[in-house]
């Protein structure tokens, strides 16, 4: 049973899909909600789309899980005033120590509520940023608004990425000092342990690929943002130089139909495998079937799949875009290209297929880098001494006497 001094935490999420930012949240929770000393409440918006959602591992993991319809990805003025009437009760009837909002929407209506409130600490995670040049000018401007007027109400804003959060210095959101990153964690032993477990052969195997195939892999939602129209653009050029080339799409979206119907048009369908949206824990086996991991992503904050990829012992290439340069050295453990430049993709994909040991050192490193930086439990602990540095500042009242 939680004691009378246990730190009371409140996560808010517009959604919890099966993604980057949602998985950093649930499993930022169930490590607290696993913490002595931590009381811990997921609250999160309901999105029933093609990705799948998080819910039953909240729930497995014994985490307290709220659901709130109100609380909408997309701006909606009239459902987003009861939403956020909805987290002001809400936030008020916990008593929260700590509020820490993910997400655009979720940041500015939690945020203010509460501030509302009266809540002590208040933190938000920037998972990526929700402005740039892929977002009309309109809605760059308010969005931006919008995080200037929430940053005095924050206590610390963590970003997943120095890229990240350097956006965010620049675009005037905050002070220096209330920024810092902390690298999204994941169970990493999965990753690390399934080359031992499973050869690449069988993992081969198991998806209809020969053995002799060079498996060219993406791990993404088939979403727009992830930026698969490069990946088939980089693929037809591979396809039309190695014929040994076959491709992995392990993920599932409202981009698929199109995503097939463009690989029929190039006669390319048959080099193809569309895993469709793979559970949780038979990640690590799809990834050991690749040879070579590619990430295209128009927008991201730091993709998880490139540190996945790396503890696997996969070379990665992807665009030089937002954090990936943090988690790749290029030459090292994987390439980094022009953003948008499928042809530059297709040739160092193509570079490390054709040099095997120089593919089997990128992995090595890569498999280091992900192993020293990227467990869950290592940001787990960060934010937890986030928490407890600031609850020293705010909470003294409660341990006096």
């Amino acid at each position: 049973m939680p004691g009378p001094d246990d730190l009371r935490v409140l996560h808010i999420i517009t959604r919890l899909i099966v993604g980057g930012a949602q998985e950093n949240t649930l499993f930022t929770a169930i490590g607290q909600h696993n913490t002595k000393g931590m009381r811990v409440t997921l609250l999160a918006g309901i999105d029933d789309g093609p990705e799948g959602n998080l819910h039953d591992r909240a729930h497995q993991a014994g985490l307290d899980l709220q659901l709130m319809r109100e609380l909408v990805r997309p701006i909606a003025p009239t459902t987003d005033a009861v939403a956020f009437a909805r987290l002001c009760a809400f936030i008020r009837r916990g008593r929260y120590d700590v509020v820490h909002t993910h997400s655009s929407k979720a940041g500015i209506l939690g945020r203010i509520a509460a501030r509302a409130v009266g809540t002590p600490i208040i933190v938000h995670t920037l998972h990526s940023l929700v402005f740039g040049e892929h977002a009309a000018p309109w809605k760059n401007a308010l969005y931006v608004r919008l995080k200037k007027l929430c940053a005095p109400m924050t206590h610390k804003i963590i970003s997943v990425c120095d890229a990240t959060k350097d956006g965010a210095i620049a675009a005037g959101i905050g002070t220096l000092e209330q920024h810092l990153t902390i690298y999204s964690g994941f169970h990493i032993e999965p990753f690390l342990r399934v080359r031992d477990a499973l050869p690449v052969a069988e993992a081969k195997r198991r998806l209809g690929l020969a053995p002799e195939h060079l498996v060219v892999g993406k791990v993404a939602r088939l979403f727009p943002q992830k930026g698969h129209d490069h990946f088939l653009a980089a693929a037809r050029l591979i396809a039309a130089r190695e014929p040994r080339a076959r491709f992995l799409l392990v993920g599932d979206g409202i981009l698929r139909a199109d995503l097939e119907a463009q690989t029929r048009q190039w006669g390319i369908r048959d080099r193809f495998v569309f895993a469709g949206l793979v559970a949780p824990p038979d990640v690590p086996a799809h990834i050991q079937a690749m040879d070579v991991a590619v990430h295209t992503s128009i927008r991201e904050g730091l993709a998880r799949v490139i540190p996945q990829a790396s503890a696997v012992g996969k070379p990665v290439v992807a665009f030089a875009l937002d954090g990936t340069p943090e988690a790749i050295s290029h030459g090292v453990s994987g390439f980094l290209t022009t953003p948008y430049d499928a042809p530059e993709v297709a040739d160092r994909v193509l570079e490390i297929l054709d040099d095997a040991p120089r593919k089997r050192a990128m992995g090595e490193a890569g498999r280091a880098f992900a192993g020293a930086n990227f467990p869950v439990e290592v940001m787990v602990r960060r934010v937890n001494e986030v928490y407890h540095q600031l609850a020293a500042q705010h909470l003294d009242h409660r341990h006096a006497a």
